[in-house]
């Protein structure tokens, strides 16, 4: 399917195609991009190579002339389903190809992480390291299936219901310090899809305002379980304890001991420290 859709957008457009051989190889293609002024970077992929590319484009910090168009070739393919593509790789295909002959396009902002930039979501704490533990899962063979996030997700809760003290300290400029267990980042909503079902945290999430934050600043058994049905499904849940911001241009997250961090879907490692930024209108997509 890639190879038929790949011939597509040779057959109308003067077409490089490059395939990334190791981690950050996307960041050094995007850098390529900007550098030869090109038109037009197509990825063909998921939320973790588009992250690549976009962080190469905008290594130089500025919004770059070279407009990004990005086929869905992962598995939850936020990004792209997020601008209304399709999921399917071929309609998707035929929608972006006429979107370039059209000159349809919009721009978007985007998220900062300390120097990282990221297209849809990061998180410090519980996302990431339900990230980390189904990426050990897949390793070992088992699939990513909507009841294995679930459980994953409602098993990594539990364990950190144990801890008495919220470990990060959540910082903005107009508003009193929070301390949660966990904090969800998200610059547009969905959060993530499980297959078709879109996961929904913080749904006023838009990629034309500042970053939205879901945290958390108690967790026990009883509330693991009612924050996981929130988190992953579309039933409303009452959560006092719930820390919500929405269209946020600057804030700080710190961990009094390193915590599991990721971006667009990636583990990122640890973190202790990361302020996120917004950044308003800083790429321009064809969709």
């Amino acid at each position: 399917m890639t190879d038929l859709v790949v011939h597509a957008f040779a057959d109308a457009l003067d077409l490089e195609v490059v395939t990334t051989s190791h981690r950050g190889h996307g960041i050094e293609l995007g850098q390529q991009a900007r550098a030869g002024d090109l038109d037009l970077v197509i990825t063909v992929g998921g939320d973790g190579i588009i992250n690549e590319v976009v962080n190469g484009l905008l290594a130089a910090g500025s919004a770059p002339r070279t407009q990004l168009a990005t086929l869905p070739g992962g598995s939850a393919n936020v990004f792209a389903r997020a601008l209304g593509l399709p999921n399917d790789m071929v309609e998707a295909g035929a929608q972006l190809l006429e979107g370039i002959k059209q000159g349809r396009s919009r721009t978007i902002g985007l998220g900062r992480a300390n120097d990282r930039w990221f297209t849809v979501n990061a998180g410090v704490g519980l996302d990431a390291e339900v990230i980390a533990a189904m990426e050990n899962k897949r390793g070992r063979g088992r699939k990513a299936s909507p009841s294995r996030y679930l459980a994953t997700t409602a098993a990594t809760m539990i364990k950190a219901a144990r801890n008495r003290v919220p470990p990060l300290m959540l910082q903005r400029d107009d508003q009193v310090t929070n301390e949660v267990y966990f904090a969800v980042i998200q610059n547009t909503s969905p959060w993530t899809y499980l297959g078709n079902w879109p996961i929904q945290i913080c749904q006023a999430a838009d990629f034309n305002a500042g970053l939205d934050l879901f945290g958390m600043r108690k967790i026990d058994v009883p509330t693991a379980l009612q924050s996981t049905r929130h988190l992953l499904t579309r039933k409303s849940t009452a959560l006092a304890s719930v820390v919500s911001w929405h269209d946020v241009t600057t804030f700080s997250i710190t961990a009094q001991r390193p915590m599991a961090f990721q971006i667009d879907g990636e583990g990122m490692g640890e973190m202790t420290e990361v302020t996120f930024a917004a950044q308003p209108a800083a790429l321009t997509v064809i969709v």
